[in-house]
């Protein structure tokens, strides 16, 4: 019995990792696409004993799952820019900058028009990391504090998948193309501008392969998971704690003088992070029951 268990979750843990390839040329409904893909991270428990590896793939597919529902509200852009809401964060920001968006006051301050310079590059770098960061907060805790992985990846990852929900319900624009539309003064976009300074060639694949949602905007999860991630890292150490707030602080200030978020995504983001964080202990007798279910039909190590 164990034995066909741990086959049909195999086969489950292939078909959730090939659904996110496969759904649009099979035409897949949004709905039978997002039940394939998310039943992949249980199926995996399921099909193999219990290692680092193992807790490190469950991961890796729950953020499988993740970028194909990032993407999923771009199948169709034109009905996605029909939904697209401009104005209210502009409005946000006008307020907390005293009549003018604090992205135009510090790109009028600090940049030059038609110039990277070298804070540019340095900024556009700190949010170019950002791809490794969070996951590679995981993964020295994974290494160094495996007891503590299963609650920070549950943390990192609730994050992730609750910013979704913002996603798909409230599509917003960026300052980048609200300053296209007119809706505010034109803003730069200076790490498009930096990146192809910096990469040549090679900046329009790389920019195409990681921008599959252009209005993935609001909460900022650039931020908000940067401090889940400092939060992680306090929980293990105070240096790595350091480390963790100062480069979230720094891509904050970047998210914003970059032109691609508003000072109201970054509130939305921290508030998103801090109640993950605060509901953690709520949401764990639920979580910890579901895992012992699971755990009953686990295989176990030779």
């Amino acid at each position: 019995m164990h034995g066909v268990l741990r086959i049909l979750a195999a086969g489950a843990v292939v078909v959730g990792v090939s659904t996110p390839i496969v759904r649009r040329r099979l035409g897949l409904a949004k709905p039978v696409a997002s039940a394939l893909a998310w039943q992949a991270p249980v199926a995996l428990a399921l099909a193999v004993p219990r290692t680092r590896a193992r807790d490190a793939g469950i991961y890796f597919l729950q953020m499988w799952a993740y970028v194909a529902h990032y993407e999923m509200p771009n199948d169709d852009p034109d009905r996605l820019r029909a939904r697209l809401r401009v104005m209210y964060p502009v409005k946000a920001d006008r307020l907390i900058g005293l009549g003018e968006t604090p992205t135009i006051r510090l790109q009028r301050a600090l940049g030059r028009p038609g110039q990277v310079r070298p804070h540019d590059v340095a900024l556009s770098w700190v949010h170019w990391v950002w791809y490794f960061v969070p996951h590679g907060s995981l993964l020295f805790v994974l290494v160094r504090h495996p007891e503590r992985f299963p609650r920070s990846a549950t943390s990192v990852a609730a994050v992730f998948d609750l910013g979704l929900v913002g996603y798909w319900a409230v599509p917003t624009a960026p300052p980048w193309y609200a300053g296209q539309t007119g809706a505010m003064p034109p803003v730069r976009r200076i790490m498009s501008e930096t990146g192809e300074r910096f990469w040549g060639r090679a900046w329009r694949p790389l920019y195409d392969a990681l921008s599959g949602n252009p209005f993935a905007a609001m909460p900022s999860l650039h931020f908000a998971t940067s401090v889940m991630a400092a939060h992680v890292l306090s929980d293990v150490g105070r240096l790595p704690g350091a480390l963790g707030w100062a480069y979230a602080g720094t891509l904050g200030f970047g998210l914003v003088y970059l032109g691609e978020h508003y000072v109201l995504d970054l509130a939305a983001g921290l508030a998103l992070a801090e109640a993950v964080r605060r509901l953690g202990p709520v949401a764990a007798p639920v979580l910890r029951r579901v895992a012992e279910r699971i755990q009953q039909l686990e295989p176990r190590a030779a």
